[in-house]
């Protein structure tokens, strides 16, 4: 790994879903992927279902229902083997049609929406997986160029005075707003484009996980766009 840029180092690279799910997380390292080049029509899919709202959840049940060509079919084989994969392993998956997330613009200098950078939290061991099979694909960035923004000398003197209060429980009120979750790009950053049809795992903020959690952002979508995304 010597001389690699600290966007590689982050990532292992994984041949089968086995051994994705298996790659031990150490040191920088705190995303796998495994690298696929995946046949099928997965617009077809998007074009055939009904979208409702923003985020449409695709169930099983209405995926096995739609009238596909060969190609859609193909692409439908590939969905329902992944959720049978992370279902076994035990995860929850998740399909979305996504038109656009909600943007939070409750405290307009710190939005807290997926578009910010960063972490995933939870309360037992556990990891995000995702996967972009149709659409703009989601970006990581390495712990080393991405800095915490409560940690900004600006940005916390204004949650300060949004806080309203003195010294005690700022921190805690840092946490229940999940403003300790998310992070700016250092200038010149090199974010990691996770690409379409890679399966990927990525390390959260979670007991015994030994590394920092990867620090991650959905994209802007495309006008007109939907994106087709595994995710749990």
């Amino acid at each position: 790994m010597s001389g690699l840029p600290s966007s590689a180092q982050q990532v292992l690279y994984a041949a089968s879903f086995q051994e994705l799910v298996s790659l031990p997380f150490g040191g920088v390292v705190n995303a796998a992927c495994w690298s696929r080049q995946l046949r099928g029509d997965f617009g077809e899919i998007v074009r055939k279902v009904p979208l409702e709202g923003n985020i449409t959840v695709l169930e099983e049940e209405a995926l096995l229902a739609l009238d596909l060509s060969p190609e859609g079919q193909v692409a439908r084989e590939v969905l329902l083997s992944d959720m049978r994969l992370l279902t076994d392993h035990g995860a929850a998956p998740v399909l979305n049609l996504i038109r656009h997330y909600d943007r939070d613009a409750a405290v307009p200098f710190f939005p807290t929406d997926v578009y910010s950078w960063h972490v995933d939290r939870a309360p037992v061991p556990t990891a995000t997986y995702l996967c972009t099979y149709y659409g703009a694909a989601s970006e990581i960035l390495p712990n080393a160029q991405a800095e915490q923004k409560i940690m900004v000398p600006e940005i916390r003197a204004e949650l300060w005075q949004l806080y309203g209060g003195g010294e005690e429980g700022f921190e805690e009120w840092l946490s229940e707003h999940f403003y300790d979750l998310h992070y700016q790009a250092v200038p010149d950053a090199q974010p990691v484009q996770l690409g379409t049809g890679h399966l990927w795992r990525l390390a959260v903020d979670c007991p015994g996980s030994g590394v920092l959690p990867c620090v991650h952002r959905a994209p802007v979508e495309a006008d007109g766009r939907v994106r087709l995304l595994l995710i749990c």
